[in-house]
């Protein structure tokens, strides 16, 4: 009997994908398109961004009054952290070896590339070190002064804070917490039905966000700049074949297994660009992978603020290019500044609009490349954010995986069954 064709969602946003492509060719340097089409993607990003904190409230309370222990979730957050630093100072690394062996910034003739305005991060940036932002503002900004706030600005290490320790609350009042528990409960499952209700405008979302970059900067204006975006993609698909492909086989599940496990949301967060689009949907799919609640609803948002990695190896990457534009060398000491530089900033200032451009403003100066370079990679940004957000996504999947691993708390059926399992929460929909 012949197989009939599904149009699933990853069609769909392919569809929207490809659609805008073609819209945003057809009418580049169109002002109407922008005005037409960004509603579209704003929208959607809007609807994600207003169900992202109730999901994470929700699911860590109801993971963490299940556990209802402190000692365990103290363990839990040292080894995710130990595990985020890790992985992230190999990507910074990777990046770095890539633009030294392959050298995109060399023999490129400045005067073709266009500039593109990068005021706006220059003030982001302004703002982000006139207030401090070691390691120790970090620690002390966890702890938000009013939680409502914290909510409100999406302070996901401040709302990661209050709602583990209301989640030991629910638990240490035993019986008393059971009504508590029940409500959380059912705001978890609601919220996962408005998720998946939500993503049905998914390809509608993709096909304006697309549409809108595409009109903006043209194809033609790839060129120039062509092998910094083949060299960014091909040491993206590097670290994650064989940096978390190894890291998968250490800890006996296939990277590919979970890439296709996760397909929906690494396609619409490649075409929104947005880590923040698909968190709802990646802790559902995680917790049915086989990785307990309270694991999943700790490491995804907190691997958001602690564990970029393609926009860590990114970072690394564009500032070798940047200097080998001007033609300046880097000895080894200064890109071994480099990294610990890098280490740091992209800890501190996690969260802020346009986080990779912010870090690299903030960094350069400091082993002497001019900030200007990031002005001519500034338009073909968003195309390279696209790849560094699928880079995000799969490394935060994997880091559940690998957490509930070192636990010893990991389902292996789930894992098993997520093949069995495709879109079955969207077609309960239908």
């Amino acid at each position: 009997m012949k197989k009939r064709f599904k149009f699933s969602l990853a069609w769909q946003i392919l569809a929207g994908l490809v659609l805008g492509i073609i819209v945003g060719a057809v009418f580049y340097g169109n002002p109407g398109v922008e005005k037409y089409l960004q509603p579209l993607g704003t929208i959607f990003l809007n609807m994600i961004k207003m169900i992202v904190v109730p999901i994470i409230v929700s699911t860590l309370i109801i993971g963490v009054a299940g556990t209802g222990n402190i000692k365990q979730l103290g363990k839990l957050g040292g080894k995710t952290l130990l595990y985020f630093e890790i992985v992230t100072t190999i990507a910074i690394v990777v990046g770095l070896l890539s633009a030294n062996l392959f050298h995109p910034g060399e023999g490129i003739d400045m005067s073709s590339l266009t500039k593109t305005s990068i005021d706006q991060y220059v003030h982001t940036t302004e703002e982000v070190q006139s207030s401090s932002h070691g390691i120790l503002d970090i620690i002390v900004n966890i702890v938000p002064k009013n939680v409502v706030s914290a909510m409100a600005a999406g302070d996901m290490l401040a709302i990661i804070f209050f709602s583990v320790i209301f989640g030991l609350g629910v638990a240490a009042i035993g019986d008393k917490g059971k009504p508590v528990l029940a409500f959380f409960e059912g705001v978890a499952d609601a919220m996962f039905w408005v998720t998946n209700f939500v993503m049905r405008f998914a390809p509608l979302g993709v096909f304006g966000l697309i549409g809108v970059t595409v009109s903006k900067f043209g194809l033609a204006s790839l060129l120039p700049l062509g092998k910094l975006m083949i060299l960014v993609y091909a040491t993206m698909a590097f670290f994650i074949v064989v940096v978390l492909g190894g890291i998968a086989k250490l800890v006996g599940i296939n990277i590919f297994h979970l890439m296709k496990t996760l397909k929906d949301e690494l396609l619409l967060a490649y075409s929104t660009s947005s880590s923040e689009s698909v968190l709802p949907r990646v802790i559902e799919k995680m917790q049915k992978f086989g990785c307990p609640k309270d694991i999943v609803s700790f490491v995804v948002p907190t691997g958001y603020s602690f564990n970029l990695d393609g926009s860590t190896l990114y970072q690394a990457l564009a500032a070798i290019f940047i200097a080998q534009m001007y033609g300046i060398d880097l000895s080894i000491t200064e890109q071994i500044t480099l990294v610990l530089v890098l280490m740091v900033t992209s800890k501190g200032i996690a969260g802020v609009p346009g986080v990779s451009f912010v870090v690299l403003l903030a960094t350069l100066g400091t082993v002497g490349i001019p900030i200007e370079g990031l002005a001519f990679i500034a338009g073909i940004d968003r195309l390279l954010d696209m790849a560094r957000t699928v880079v995000n996504v799969v490394g935060n999947a994997l880091a559940t995986v690998v957490m509930s691993k070192w636990e010893g708390r990991f389902n292996p059926e789930g894992a098993e069954n997520s093949n069995l399992e495709d879109n079955t929460s969207i077609e309960k929909l239908a």
